[in-house]
């Protein structure tokens, strides 16, 4: 084992910035694989760099997901810190899992640009902000929150992707339906990227899993829903966390069936994670697999898992460990086995860019017993509309407590429950991935959901005030209408815009590549404690789980 100071890091950091600020080339796709500037073939050398974030072993959390995150990108000084172990490794990518928007990332990106090193930037957030596998949709804080952070990292040169899901479907049948939501995240997200003239790749990173349920996955992202060879609405990366090469084990038994399921994939692929720890010690000789000549025309390279010590279900998983005071990295012998095996590694150039063709989007999978995800895909949530539809409602949440986020699902469930008992239901809130249908109301922050469902049992009860209290969490708008026709004809105006595919913006006061930031984590200062995050704002705010009512009735306030 080794060991480093702040000294050899401040070295590291002051040859980084003396290389200049173009030290680093755009990376583009052509075809099926990434090309360099200079028309270079180009593969993704990577290590995963997240500090792991706090982690509760549940019944609901059965792959030990962190509930809280540490921006590794806000941190100067830490980033400066790891960069000589980086260039040791000889990886030209990280992958971050979690960054905050709010927070300053200059000087992490600027000495990782400087150094040659590319960000896969990961856009959800633990917790709620993120797409819910078990009850998913594609809402307009998300959009925000996705977006947001986009703006922020715009201004960087060594943003090489920004993923919109890890391991959302995990499995089979109903599971995959979460995919419609993954597929509208990145046409919007896309949509985004191109108005603001940015070269970063829409990526997603899966889970592995059985064939049957795999490949319709990863075609169903880059496929063309509509049929015209558009990639609108399609991925431009997909990764695959891929641990099946344990110990010193061979192509044919670890990867010569994944490399035949992707043989004529139709965008670049990598995999976003590697590294069994099921029979230590590691190895690391899948390294020399992946770049061969035998894996080199599918894949573009893999991102090891992971520089940070990380607790899973199955071990315990990291290349270094940090002394208590934050200064001292010292590496473990998964990091000198992987520093040796890249650096082993010469990669085929071949195709040229010139002969790697263009990418063509095929038709989407057909649904069957293992796919259920719909052809047919959400809107793109529309804020304004959302916000209108909230300004008129004639009962708004107005919550007791500053920690909303713990109460409104169990709110949700409960006013559903009473539009139930009166003859209504909860569609208008409601989504369906097997079906493609997707309620007026449903592309909404889940606070304005809950103002809605709330207004519509207070309408349903004839305007009673007490219908609005929901334990005091609820007040009377009086300048709504008070009757059912009123608010459907206010509801129903307010979101006429917002069944359609639109070019997202970002909200007003939002952070942007210009703004600036009270934190300390451009000058290289920033302390861990603050990029640690809670997630429990409005920004995050989804996941919640909702009882949805059947039944219809003539006379209720029922927006079709």
């Amino acid at each position: 084992m080794r060991a480093t100071s702040r000294f050899a890091a401040g070295l590291a950091l002051a040859g980084a910035f003396l290389t200049g600020v173009d030290a680093i080339q755009a990376v583009s796709r052509n075809g099926r694989y990434l090309y360099t500037a200079d028309g270079s073939r180009f593969y993704i050398k990577g290590v995963a760099y997240q500090e792991q974030g706090a982690v509760v072993a549940t019944a609901s959390n059965p792959f030990l997901e962190p509930s809280t995150f540490i921006d590794p990108l806000a941190n100067g000084t830490a980033c400066s810190r790891d960069l000589p172990y980086l260039q040791q490794l000889g990886v030209n990518t990280i992958r971050a899992y979690s960054v905050n928007s709010s927070l300053n990332h200059d000087s992490c990106m600027q000495t990782f640009s400087n150094a040659g090193i590319y960000t896969i930037i990961d856009l959800s957030l633990p917790g709620n902000g993120s797409i819910d596998r078990n009850s998913p949709s594609w809402t307009t804080n998300l959009l925000d929150l996705y977006i947001e952070t986009i703006s922020v990292f715009s201004k960087y040169n060594n943003v090489l992707a920004y993923n919109v899901g890890n391991e959302v479907i995990i499995a089979p049948g109903n599971a995959t339906a979460a995919a419609t939501f993954v597929k509208a995240a990145a046409r919007d997200v896309k949509s985004y990227l191109n108005s603001i003239k940015s070269s970063a790749l829409v990526g997603y990173a899966s889970i592995d899993g059985d064939a049957t349920w795999l490949d319709p996955l990863a075609n169903y992202l880059s496929c063309d829903p509509s049929g015209s060879n558009s990639g609108a609405a399609a991925i431009d990366l997909f990764g695959l966390n891929n641990y099946e090469w344990c110990g010193n084990s061979t192509f044919q038994a670890s990867y010569s069936g994944i490399e035949g399921q992707f043989a004529g994939y139709n965008v670049p692929a990598y995999f976003s994670e590697f590294g069994c720890i099921t029979s230590p010690p590691r190895l690391w000789t899948e390294v020399g697999a992946l770049f061969s000549t035998e894996m080199s025309p599918v894949w573009s390279g893999g991102v090891a898992f992971s520089y940070f010590p990380a607790t899973s279900v199955q071990g315990q998983f990291g290349m270094v460990t940090i002394s208590t005071d934050g200064s001292t990295v010292t590496t473990s012998s998964d990091f000198t086995s992987l520093q040796a095996q890249y650096a082993a590694v010469s990669p085929p150039t071949s195709p040229a860019q010139s002969t790697a063709g263009t990418t063509s989007y095929p038709s989407c999978p057909q649904q069957n017993s293992t796919w259920l995800a719909a052809n047919t895909l959400p809107p793109t949530p529309n804020l304004a509309a959302c916000q209108c539809l909230e300004n008129n409602l004639s009962c708004q949440f107005t919550p007791t407590t500053s920690n909303y986020s713990a109460i409104v699902g169990s709110l949700l469930d409960y006013a559903c429950s009473l539009i139930g008992q009166v003859g209504g239901n909860c569609n208008a809130i409601a989504t369906n991935g097997t079906t493609g249908q997707y309620g007026a109301v449903s592309e909404c922050d889940p606070t304005v959901m809950l103002s809605y469902v709330m207004s519509e049992y207070y309408v349903a009860t004839g305007a009673n005030a007490q219908s609005c209290s929901f334990g005091g969490n609820g007040t009377v708008n009086s300048k709504a209408p008070s009757s059912a026709s009123g608010a459907n004809s206010v509801a129903s105006s307010c979101l006429a815009s917002a069944t359609s595919t639109s070019v997202p913006t970002l909200p007003a006061g939002a952070s942007s590549a210009s703004g600036s930031s009270s934190s300390s984590g451009g000058s290289g200062g920033s302390s861990t404690s603050a990029a640690s995050v809670v997630l429990a704002d409005a920004r995050t705010l989804m996941g919640m789980g909702v009882l949805v009512v059947a039944g219809i009735a003539s006379g209720l306030w029922t927006l079709a």
